[in-house]
């Protein structure tokens, strides 16, 4: 009993994109300040950017609403859902290995018990089109709030030829 409450005190310590396992870690590249509180702390936008790390050559970007004042503080408001996605080829595309349609690669939880933002990964096989979605959900109801971004799977440079996506898809 006594080493559950340790543990519970522990993550409840630990700051609330901690507690989810990721394939991927984003760079946090800046942020821009939203709402300016005079006694208690500032609301931002925070951009990251992150590599897919099962397709090299991909690179997105996303912006989160990060909330402000005390509840914020402390890790206790509910963030917000709105974020927005950009995704593209930044070099040439190397698949390093077979992925499922819809995978997530990146986690971040958005309050301190119910909610989540998913970046995920699919692949359009009539196009040879990566396609990265970006969505929040709730324990209880998920959120209409998403943003998606496609890559057309192009040759890097004019050279060579594209692979095709539809050949690492798991079926």
């Amino acid at each position: 009993m006594r080493k559950r409450m340790v543990m519970a005190a522990v993550l409840a310590l630990l700051p609330p994109a901690a507690l989810v396992a990721a394939e991927a870690e984003p760079d946090f590249i800046f942020k821009v300040r939203t709402v300016f509180r005079l006694l208690s702390p500032d609301a931002y936008i925070r951009i990251h950017g992150i590599d897919d790390p099962k397709v090299e050559g991909v690179a997105c970007h996303f912006a989160v609403p990060e909330i402000g004042g005390w509840k914020g503080w402390a890790g206790l408001a509910e963030e917000r859902s709105e974020v927005s996605l950009a995704c593209r080829q930044i070099g040439p595309i190397r698949f390093k290995t077979k992925f499922e349609q819809g995978e997530a690669f990146y986690e971040e939880r958005r309050s301190f018990l119910f909610k989540k933002l998913h970046l995920v990964r699919g692949c359009d096989k009539k196009r040879n089109v990566l396609v990265y979605l970006t969505y929040s959900d709730k324990l209880i109801e998920g959120s209409p709030k998403n943003s998606v971004s496609t890559v057309p799977i192009m040759p890097w440079g004019g050279k060579g030829e594209a692979p095709k996506c539809a050949d690492f898809v798991k079926e």
